[in-house]
């Protein structure tokens, strides 16, 4: 069993974080033939064509992505953790840019191994212009979306975190991964030593990834990466249960009342609904005034579940998340 052991002040300190450059690694994994969670399907069959001509015109690429995103693990260049003051996409990115060739081919060989094409002095410039190709034409024209449902995710864990403690939070997380109390963090199921962490940063990320990873800049930086609940649903709206129900309510009213299975901000619904900010809050407000939907603030948000008659209205006996089982993780990393 790997775990983490985390101090005190180091797991006080830990902190939800947005990281457009690990978003665009896990779109990349996904362009590269990780099967795409539910509501990423039809931006995978989308992007894939663009994606495939973009690696056949440039073989170190290629041979890149080939190397560095194996079953189970994944380039240390490509899981580097955020930095706090990074703003942007390319504030990330500078840092792959900055590693040195000969650092990145150690990291990218096989079995002791490096493809030809990866012994190239180009080879991190080529891999920071393909992660650039992909945020830049696959995933920033979807970023507005994707930010508010990261956002809307750690809002809910750090509900739950206030609520129940860590175990709570990091509940369904990442398969594999769960708080076994006395500073421990299970990070996966496999046999690895353990790694402690003391006078580090801990960071948790949401992604789109279907399974998630571990990265490192050690000693002063670690990262989880794991998949966000609020992409988990199928690209088609929620199924609004009974015919009944959306003729009872009305369909927009209906897909709500059924996507609340779960806390969610309206950021979150307005994201997974696409219907807009005051639409989705004037919906909220007539089921809260029917008794079908309660609120209730997590620090500076506002969450929303449905009640016991909401559930009941639904056709569910009790509430039940929309968000499909993850996979096992994808990489041990290590």
């Amino acid at each position: 069993m790997g775990y983490w052991r985390i101090g005190i002040d180091e797991l006080a300190g830990s902190r939800f974080a947005i990281s457009p450059l690990t978003e665009t690694v896990a779109a990349l994994t996904t362009l590269a033939g990780r099967d795409p969670i539910p509501g990423l399907r039809h931006w995978a069959n989308q992007n894939r064509s663009a994606y495939r001509e973009r690696l056949a015109a440039d073989p170190i690429a290629e041979a890149f992505v080939e190397a560095g995103v194996r079953p189970r693990w994944i380039a240390n260049l490509l899981s580097l953790p955020p930095h706090r003051g990074d703003r942007t996409f390319h504030d990330e990115l500078r840092r792959v840019r900055e590693i040195p060739p000969a650092v990145a081919r150690r990291d990218l060989a096989v079995d002791g191994r490096l493809a030809p094409p990866l012994r190239s002095r180009e080879v991190v410039s080529r891999a920071a212009d393909l992660l650039e190709w992909v945020w830049t034409e696959t995933v920033r024209p979807d970023w507005p979306r994707r930010r508010q449902i990261f956002e809307a995710d750690i809002v809910t864990r750090s509900a739950k975190l206030g609520a129940g403690g860590w175990a709570s939070a990091l509940e369904g997380m990442r398969a594999g991964m769960r708080w076994l109390g006395d500073g421990r963090l299970q990070i996966n199921a496999y046999d690895n030593p353990p790694r402690t962490i003391t006078g580090a940063e801990l960071l948790f990320i949401p992604t789109t990834s279907s399974r998630g990873w571990v990265g490192w800049e050690e000693p002063s930086r670690y990262a989880i990466t794991y998949p966000c609940a609020g992409m988990l649903a199928d690209d088609e709206p929620p199924a609004v249960g009974s015919p009944t129900l959306a003729q009872l309510i009305g369909p927009v009213r209906a897909q709500i009342l059924v996507a609340l299975a779960e806390p969610r901000s309206t950021s979150q619904l307005v994201a997974l609904s696409g219907y807009g900010l005051g639409s989705v809050g004037g919906h909220l407000k007539v089921l809260r005034d029917a008794g079908v939907v309660q609120r209730h603030r997590a620090g500076r948000s506002v969450l929303y579940r449905r009640t016991p008659l909401g559930d009941r209205l639904v056709g569910r006996g009790t509430p039940r998340s929309n968000a499909r089982a993850v996979q096992p993780p994808g990489r041990t990393n290590r």
